[in-house]
């Protein structure tokens, strides 16, 4: 099927979006613990060199990622509690009321 195709409704359109790097290591962390693994997952899928990819699983890295807890319910089942930290959010003044 083409881009932009008629229906009853009028023209539609695909948007196309080309995977990015960060979507290839999110697959290959998935797949693999080991990050030197990881690093040849995602260079394989997007097509680039291994350091390029290490590079950018080392960016990604230094981001916080969710705390996973696990907690036992009364039954004795575990289950897994997943915390996220959230940036807060930073207020904006309006300089009209700042300056009064």
């Amino acid at each position: 099927m083409s881009d932009v195709w008629n229906t009853k409704y009028g023209p539609r359109r695909v948007r196309h979006d080309p995977p990015v790097i960060a979507e290839a290591i999110a697959a290959a962390q998935g797949l693999s613990d080991d990050a030197a693994e990881q690093a040849e997952i995602a260079a394989s899928l997007m097509g680039v060199t291994v350091e390029e990819a290490a590079a950018e699983i080392k960016k990604l890295s230094t981001k916080r990622r969710p705390i996973t807890l696990t907690s036992t319910d009364r039954k004795g089942m575990a289950r897994a509690v997943v915390v996220e930290r959230r940036p807060s959010r930073t207020l904006v003044m309006n300089r009209g009321a700042a300056s009064r």
